[in-house]
């Protein structure tokens, strides 16, 4: 059973930046979904965890083996796809897989079958013949995905796998990788909390460089059972609401603003409470304790997730 631990790993860039701070995860089979705003420091630590980048401090032990001392013992096993994924414009997706695949020790003859059961996988069997140069950024995306599964991997780490597949090519990533983590180790971070909702058992949520919380999409729902209120206030109002409460979701109607947010009362004549959602669940963890007031309840993060008000 493949496991792969980061213990205390820090990542401190030149002029103190600290992107990752004193963090441990320790994975086995399964999906774990890393999930944070941007700038949370997700990118250093899957660089970390895919010996891309050296932890300033800290360990990595991949089944008992330090990876930082010895990385090509955690390579042989992993498939990695970063956030820039870089292709050879003039090669078709066929021949940079195959290219790939020589690279990780694959034989020819193995390789033309995976790449054939690859490029059916990721739906790009009728451009197989265009230059990557021709791709969009959709269909590089997915060129990515199928590299990131030539070597029958038993860890994959995958950074923002979704940015910029459509609705459907997204459903069948997340179904992809859900199937995957049955058997294999399977870290895949994003900001979108749609992304890990509807696939990942384990959720581990980070902001600053911090692990703030791990557990079960169960668990992080039982933290705001009873805090999660909808309401309808005057257009005017959103900017109070806004500095008072938490809040998820701001909707146009014409009867005015329908407001999601979390308090730890009715805050509001008319108020409802609703059940929450993940979207909930994740505002709360990151802004912390609700109730509190104050310039800090527009932090970017959350916000950005929520869409903002619609119009």
């Amino acid at each position: 059973m493949s496991v792969l631990q980061l213990c205390g790993v820090s990542k401190v860039y030149k002029g103190g930046k600290r992107a990752v701070d004193e963090m441990t995860l320790h994975l086995g089979p399964g999906m774990l979904g890393l999930l944070g705003p941007n700038g949370a420091g997700k990118s250093s630590l899957m660089r970390i965890a895919a010996t891309v980048t050296r932890p300033t401090s800290g360990r990595v032990v991949f089944q008992g083996e330090d990876v930082v001392a010895k990385p090509n013992v955690l390579r042989k096993a992993l498939g990695y796809l970063p956030q820039d994924f870089g292709v050879y414009p003039h090669l078709t997706a066929r021949e940079f897989l195959r290219y790939l695949a020589a690279a990780k020790g694959i034989s020819c003859r193995s390789a033309t079958a995976r790449i054939d059961e690859l490029l059916e996988l990721v739906n790009l069997t009728e451009a197989v013949k265009r230059p990557l140069g021709a791709y969009s950024g959709g269909m590089l995306r997915r060129v990515g995905i199928a590299q990131v599964l030539v070597g029958d991997p038993q860890v994959i780490v995958v950074d923002e796998p979704t940015a910029g597949l459509d609705p459907e090519e997204r459903v069948r990533f997340r179904n992809l990788l859900s199937d995957l983590g049955a058997e294999k180790v399977v870290l895949f971070s994003t900001h979108i909390v749609s992304d890990v909702e509807s696939v990942a058992s384990d959720i581990a949520v980070v902001a600053g460089g911090r692990l703030l919380r791990r557990g079960t999409p169960e668990a992080l729902l039982g933290e705001v059972d009873g805090l999660v209120w909808e309401a309808v206030v005057d257009p005017a109002a959103v900017p109070e609401v806004r500095a008072r409460y938490a809040v998820s979701r701001l909707v146009r109607t014409k009867d005015g603003v329908r407001v999601r947010l979390l308090a730890p009362c009715r805050p509001y004549e008319g108020a409802v409470r609703v059940l929450p959602d993940l979207e909930d669940a994740y505002l709360h963890v990151v802004n912390g304790a609700v109730g509190y007031g104050g310039s800090d309840r527009s932090t970017p993060g959350p916000a950005a997730v929520a869409g903002g008000v619609a119009r």
